[in-house]
């Protein structure tokens, strides 16, 4: 790449100028400030680090991978209010992704991709864009591709329903990290709910094809929440030490929230099974769809071209 030549200025002519030192600064963020600077990292006494890490992946990489999929409503939302909302939900989730990733890296350092020494990559970015998709822990649901709008819609309801109900409980976790994010994230997370839970309202009430579109999507997605409730064993580990949420705890609460949507819309509530995994192994192992794969070679392509790039 050739350098940028800036010509002699006033201090203040151009606002871009002390940017331009060479083409090498574009290929990661402004600065790298550790978003856990001045917090006590300390894992709690009687926490397993290798298990609390990799708890925080599975939650980090479900907002990380969700986030990136409402990413891609930006411009393509119904009107401007609409896409704007989306692309703020978006953002929400990478904040929730990107203290969740510092902190596994924090709690246990192996788990964080090596690179070229001298890369300036910081710990979470390193985890979210140098890591293949059999390394990716989020839930299937998190990863579908973009669908139409209403699919959006009854996506986010799923999602902001359950996590919400998680990270509710996560607020009390007994690591200090954990729980100050999830005390964060339910702010979020109640009006993400809040948001959708009146568009599917409108959906279901409106046209004859907006109702379509919106049973016919959850119909189709209802599949995928099953998995939503089946805990990892490090779920279950954490939980028992008190530092993580055994989702299946969660599930007769959010099942009632969704049917009382149901009931408001005057929709019928969704049937069929489960989407079974494969040989037993489902998001948290590991087994995704073959979007997720897709989804991350374009989201990851930057970075693992320049790993020793800064901007």
């Amino acid at each position: 790449m050739s350098e940028v030549h800036i010509q002699p200025e006033g201090e203040h002519d151009n606002a871009y100028a002390g940017l331009l030192v060479n083409d090498a600064h574009w290929a990661f963020g402004t600065d790298f400030e550790d978003p856990l600077a001045g917090v006590d990292t300390t894992v709690p006494e009687g926490v397993d680090p290798a298990e609390l890490a990799a708890y925080c992946l599975m939650l980090g990489d479900d907002a990380l991978v969700f986030s990136q999929r409402l990413s891609e409503w930006c411009s393509n939302a119904p009107d401007l209010e609409e896409d704007i909302a989306l692309a703020n939900i978006a953002l929400d989730l990478l904040g929730q992704s990107r203290l969740l990733l510092a902190r596994a890296a924090a709690a246990d350092p192996a788990m964080v991709p090596a690179l070229p020494e001298g890369s300036p990559v910081p710990d979470e970015d390193r985890l979210a864009f140098f890591r293949d998709d059999q390394q990716f822990r989020n839930v299937r649901l998190a990863e579908l591709p973009t669908g139409d709008f209403a699919e959006i819609i009854v996506r986010v309801l799923l999602f902001a329903t359950w996590r919400l109900a998680l990270f509710e409980r996560l607020s009390r976790s007994r690591d200090a990290v954990l729980a100050a994010v999830a005390a964060k994230g339910v702010k979020e997370l109640s009006y993400h709910r809040d948001y959708v839970g009146r568009w599917f309202l409108v959906l279901a009430q409106g046209t004859d094809e907006s109702r379509s579109r919106m049973l016919a999507a959850l119909q189709g997605l209802w599949p995928f929440t099953g998995e939503l409730f089946t805990p990892h064993a490090v779920e279950r580990s954490l939980a028992a030490a008190g530092a993580g949420v055994d989702p299946s705890e969660a599930e007769a609460e959010v099942r009632g929230v969704l049917e009382h949507v149901f009931d408001a819309a005057q929709v019928p509530a969704p049937h069929g099974g489960s989407l079974a995994g494969v040989q037993g192994r489902l998001g948290r192992d590991g087994m995704h769809t073959e979007a997720l794969s897709r989804m991350l070679a374009e989201m990851q392509v930057v970075a693992r071209a320049h790993p020793e790039g800064r901007w």
